[in-house]
């Protein structure tokens, strides 16, 4: 967006009455119009209830230090799915999917240990090679001197066969996995073909029959190490409830797909929009150490979480009630400037990249960082050993999406 279009659009913001903002509307994320609504409630109104949107009545938490606050008191703050779990949207109750994310202690606990051994450091060290042979194979495969769209040969392909290696699951059908995690996120408002619960729980319900049939095989199998054996065999898991299971799928999907694949195509478009920043990175390719967590606040691949007040409570001077929606927007704490140096900058030789809520915090921080910032790592080794530039040659686009903080479209060109 140009500047002048982003000033028009902080403008018109700064004339919205406070009680009228309700920064929940998936286009403005789209638009990429959404971070002035941001400044101003930081500025302004950092704990921010609207009392009208399509969602419901919620609060906004925009300032790092209160989101941070949330994170680290789930006692009162639940992400249980029966209260409403974890997206500002309350799914109806007949469709929710139990989920270790949307859980609570101890199950929360129990059920993560589970699984958590597959990001373990001696077990990302075997899987390195792999992932980089599998990025060399992506890289070289790409056209030269014509348009592409990196999200779908790049973004898409990396994370899905990084999914397929997790799960073990048949690599010929790994995009089948892709599909999935894009029916689990869908926004029914969007106007694709997932437009009601019905239709997203009945193609869900495919992938938990094709699952079944993996997890029966490695139930009769010695334990390995891949993601479906360790759910088959932990005292946690293995004896989930079918909706259960599918919902502990659909987490693992997207927790390893979406949140990658965005990052991987949001840090190439800041990359092209920033070329200083690029020329820093060729002229000293150490700094891919810093690059991986900058790429990761500045997209922040998830908007926001939300949590159910379990009691009255105060938070930031705001009386927040039993049973308020509570929503964490992680992309706007990413952006605060009373945490972060310089917020609204590109920079990929900051002090303290790392300071950054991307991946959450406290008990639900995300499982899987270490291996997505495996995955951007290895990818701009290689990248930087192939492609001098990198060209940007149309629109990007964005998901429709308050959620997840997507690309559908990235076109780009190398020359060659």
């Amino acid at each position: 967006m140009s500047t002048a279009t982003l000033d028009d659009v902080s403008s018109a913001v700064n004339d919205i009455p406070l009680d009228q903002i309700d920064v929940s509307n998936p286009k403005l994320f789209q638009d990429d119009t959404i971070h002035p609504y941001f400044a101003r409630l930081r500025r302004e109104d950092p704990v921010h209830y609207c009392k009208d949107s399509r969602f419901g009545p919620y609060w906004s938490v925009t300032k790092y230090k209160d989101i941070m606050q949330v994170e680290v008191n789930h006692q009162t703050y639940s992400s249980d799915i029966f209260l409403g779990g974890i997206n500002i949207r309350d799914v109806p109750m007949e469709h929710r999917r139990p989920m270790f994310i949307a859980m609570d202690p101890p199950k929360h606990d129990d059920q993560r240990k589970t699984v958590s051994p597959i990001v373990a450091p001696a077990n990302l060290a075997a899987m390195e090679a792999t992932i980089r042979e599998r990025t060399q194979q992506v890289l070289d495969s790409l056209p030269r001197n014509e348009t592409f769209n990196w999200v779908e040969l790049v973004s898409i392909e990396l994370t899905t066969r990084m999914l397929a290696t997790l799960f073990d699951f048949p690599f010929e059908d790994r995009r089948l996995l892709t599909y999935w995690s894009d029916v689990a996120t869908a926004d029914l408002t969007a106007g694709g073909p997932i437009d009601t619960d019905e239709k997203r729980t009945a193609e869900l319900l495919k992938c938990l029959q094709y699952f079944k049939r993996l997890f029966d095989e490695r139930a009769a199998q010695p334990p390995r190490t891949d993601l479906i054996s360790m759910l088959a065999h932990g005292e946690a898991t293995k004896n989930m409830p079918p909706m259960e299971f599918l919902g502990n799928l659909v987490l693992l999907i997207v927790g390893g797909n979406d949140t990658t694949r965005n990052s991987m195509s949001g840090g190439l478009h800041a990359m092209m929009t920033n070329p200083r920043e690029w020329q820093k990175l060729r002229d000293n390719p150490a700094l891919i150490a810093s690059l991986v967590p900058e790429i990761i606040r500045w997209q922040t691949p998830l908007s926001h979480m939300r949590r159910t007040a379990t009691c009255d409570t105060v938070l930031a001077g705001k009386q927040i009630r039993k049973g308020d929606k509570v929503v964490m927007w992680y992309l706007s704490g990413n952006r605060d400037e009373e945490a972060i140096e310089r917020p609204d900058e590109f920079i990929i030789d900051r002090a303290r990249p790392r300071q950054h809520i991307s991946f959450g915090f406290g008990i639900h921080r995300c499982v899987g960082n270490r291996l997505a910032e495996l995955q951007l790592k290895i990818l701009w080794e290689e990248i930087l050993k192939r492609f001098p530039v990198i060209e940007l040659v149309g629109k990007p686009e964005r998901a429709f999406s308050n959620f997840v903080h997507g690309w559908t479209s990235l076109p780009v060109r190398i020359p060659g």
